[in-house]
């Protein structure tokens, strides 16, 4: 395949990396980049870094984390060290997408990344062998099959690993030399045989806290890491605002056909975090759900039911469509989760309700759900 071809490809695929969709930025950033102390191996000084993440509205640099901006900080500094960065917390917390702005901004590349899952076996974290060369060569540089650890170390890039816990504690612990000596031995090649980091080599781990129980780390592969905890996001208005935000960019082209009252996104805030704090407003307790009730999933709810409002609606998004796409969001985890919602709207929705046209539209359709 041509690169036009890889280009077009590239052009049509339903998300790009970061590199790709902040490629304009991050060349603003690179020439502007003068700094001397720049660290080996960096594209960006870690003051460029950062600005690349939290934003620069002279430079034209959009804010892309919203929350602790301290935590940004302290996760830069642990990369200019020689320990990882393992970013922690409930699912939906922008971890992701995080050590992916991280990767992007540090070595220009957010592509070296291991997804752990239970069979995530030895072989992808450190290499493989293309046993058709190893028959007919033996053990070459030629037919081994490097991991992204492998790819990071050789050219001094972030490697990012994915839901660390999901693999088994053995393949865990392979990492633990890793980071410890920066080094991967090759002894298929002879005894003396190594590759040794180049300087720009870290390693961005996530995990949630729902996983915890899976597979616990050791506590060794434990200091090899900071771990930073990013949590979910509490302030109400704040949230709207980031809410909003994202939507237009989901929406992409139809954000000028689809009308989102305020009051609309309000009210599914509202609903997301009191049932994930487990109280209302006015003090009422609540049983919190098993089910992910995090920021990221307020906006897949609200992008789908902007949709359902242009395609079956007549093109305003009212609480009726929002009750219809929380249904899916609350029957991924537990069975009992019904019963907790079905609580919230007959005791708290209902008597809103009574006050908002908003909440009435939602308690309505909500009904034929929840019985």
């Amino acid at each position: 395949m041509g690169a036009e071809a890889i280009m077009v490809k590239n052009a049509q695929a339903i998300r790009l990396s970061a590199e790709q969709r902040y490629a304009d930025e991050l060349n603003t950033l690179l020439e502007l980049d003068n700094a001397n102390n720049k660290p080996q191996g960096w594209n960006l000084s870690p003051k460029l870094v950062r600005q690349f993440i939290l934003g620069n509205k002279e430079l034209g640099i959009s804010r892309k984390f919203f929350g602790d901006d301290p935590l940004v900080d302290r996760a830069i500094v642990s990369l200019l060290g020689k320990q990882g960065l393992m970013l922690v917390g409930k699912p939906g917390t922008a971890k992701s997408m995080l050590s992916e702005l991280l990767a992007a901004a540090i070595s220009g590349d957010s592509n070296l990344t291991i997804q752990g899952t239970a069979g995530t076996s030895e072989d992808h974290i450190r290499y493989a062998w293309n046993y058709a060369l190893l028959l007919a060569e033996g053990p070459t540089e030629r037919a081994l099959i490097g991991s992204p650890i492998y790819h990071g170390m050789q050219q001094g890039k972030i490697v990012r690993f994915e839901e660390i816990t999901r693999c088994p504690p053995e393949i865990q612990d392979v990492l633990v030399s890793l980071m410890s000596e920066k080094q991967m031995m090759i002894p298929e090649m002879g005894q003396s045989v190594k590759m040794s980091a180049k300087p720009g080599f870290n390693l961005i781990a996530t995990a949630n806290l729902h996983d915890r129980g899976v597979h616990e780390m050791s506590a060794a592969l434990k200091r090899r890491f900071n771990f930073e905890t990013i949590n979910p996001i509490t302030d109400k208005n704040f949230e709207i605002e980031l809410i909003q935000t994202q939507l237009n960019q989901e929406l992409g082209e139809l954000k000028s056909q689809v009308i989102v009252p305020i009051d609309v996104i309000e009210l599914l805030v509202t609903t997301f975090q009191e049932l994930r704090q487990g109280q209302t407003q006015n003090g009422t307790h609540l049983k919190v759900p098993d089910a992910v009730m995090s920021t990221a999933e307020a906006v897949n709810i609200v992008y789908a039911s902007a949709l359902d409002a242009y395609y079956f609606g007549d093109g305003t998004l009212n609480g009726g469509q929002i009750a219809k796409q929380l249904i899916g969001v609350v029957l991924k985890d537990n069975a009992d989760d019904i019963k907790r919602i079905q609580f919230y709207m007959d005791n708290v929705v209902r008597e809103r309700a009574k006050h908002s046209s908003q909440w009435h539209s939602f308690y309505q359709v909500s009904k034929h759900f929840w019985k």
